[in-house]
């Protein structure tokens, strides 16, 4: 009796594990399986302050929850602030300077104009007047020789006693009469020469208000210039006051603290690490003997050990086109020829329809389904 007893019960074990046998190797052949499968996130970044400066505030602690825009630590902008406030005064003066400069400019202009218009009037007009009175003076002369000589002429008839004294005296009078008026004619001649060369003397001061109105342009234009440097150097510095804030990029929560404040830091040093949970997946390392079936929308199981052992469904999402030694450090060299096979893994990214409970770098175990 016991010995029929002792082989049901083996002939029952070894149902049992040939069932067992049955089931897992219909599972793997069904299904592609890795123990090699991490939840990871999309969205994980090391928040770092643009600025070099001393952190006063850290208003967040680990495993806080932020929304996006939300302030996270503060560094001092004394020294930035100071440093705006002089460049402004350095604007402002640079502006007043430069508008000062422009009435400057606008006033000689508008000098230059009327001096220049008056200027070139009165030399035109003085050289007609001159060139007339030379033609004058000219005929005057001409005639004056003749009278000059009907005069001697006069004065010889007189001592014959051709003629009366009185038509002596006549001929006399208007001789002297146009020598007078020749004088005369020339004293204007004089007068209106140095009127002229007043007039060429205020051409040329024009001309100077000219080069002095070229040389404020000349001016204004180097100081513009410069103020544009300045406007520029004060947006950079605003652009600073604005990075002493560091704000949350998305939501999420806190998974590191750096530091903590008070601490003098320089710019790109980490200071939070902030992860998006609602942006979790599964990346599974397959072997390439296993990649078999496997294709996008599969649907896949994955197991977390931190879990203990709860199961998530999922879907194949995407699978990387190349495998994970590609880009390794340190690439295989079969130059030589010698070489050694291995089996690579490809990375294959599993979205989830669930993810409650889950964090960031815990393991798993993950079959997906063959087709």
């Amino acid at each position: 009796m016991g010995k029929k007893t002792g082989t049901v019960l083996i002939l029952i074990l070894v149902l049992i594990f040939g069932y067992a046998g049955f089931e897992y190797f219909h599972f793997r052949s069904a299904n592609a399986v890795s123990e090699a499968a991490f939840i990871k996130s999309d969205r994980l970044a090391n928040l770092t302050f643009k600025v070099d400066g001393k952190v006063t505030k850290m208003l967040k602690d680990e495993n806080e929850p932020v929304k996006k825009g939300e302030l996270l630590a503060l560094i001092d902008p004394t020294d930035l602030n100071v440093s705006k406030k002089e460049l402004m005064h350095r604007i402002e003066g640079l502006a007043n300077s430069i508008e000062a400069m422009k009435m400057k400019k606008s006033r000689l202009k508008e000098s230059l104009s009327l001096k220049t218009s008056i200027a070139g009037s009165d030399m035109e007009s003085l050289s007609m007047k001159i060139e007339s009175l030379e033609y004058r003076i000219k005929a005057a002369e001409t005639k004056l020789k003749k009278l000059e000589k009907d005069t001697a002429r006069y004065a010889s008839m007189l001592e014959k006693n051709l003629i009366a004294s009185s038509d002596y005296e006549t001929i006399r009078m208007k001789r002297d009469s146009l020598s007078d008026e020749i004088r005369g004619m020339k004293k204007e001649y004089r007068a209106l020469q140095a009127a002229k060369k007043g007039a060429a003397e205020g051409y040329r001061l024009a001309k100077v208000t000219q080069r002095m109105v070229a040389e404020l342009e000349k001016g204004i234009l180097a100081k513009e210039q410069e103020l544009d440097a300045y406007r520029q150097s004060l947006v950079e510095i605003e652009n600073k006051i604005g990075y002493t804030h560091l704000y949350a990029p998305f939501d999420g929560i806190i998974a590191k603290k750096y530091i903590e404040a008070p601490r003098v830091l320089e710019s790109g040093s980490p200071v939070y690490a902030l992860i998006d949970t609602s942006s979790l997946y599964c990346e599974v390392l397959l072997s390439e003997k296993k990649m078999k079936g496997v294709k996008p929308g599969n649907a896949a199981t994955v197991t977390v050990d931190a879990l203990g052992g709860k199961e998530f469904e999922g879907k194949v999402e995407s699978i990387a086109p190349t495998s994970a030694s590609t880009f390794s450090l340190v690439p295989r060299d079969i130059a030589s020829g010698e070489f050694t096979k291995l089996d690579q893994r490809f990375a294959i990214r599993i979205s989830l329809k669930e993810i409650e409970r889950l964090r960031a770098g815990m393991s798993a175990s993950v079959a997906i389904e063959r087709r």
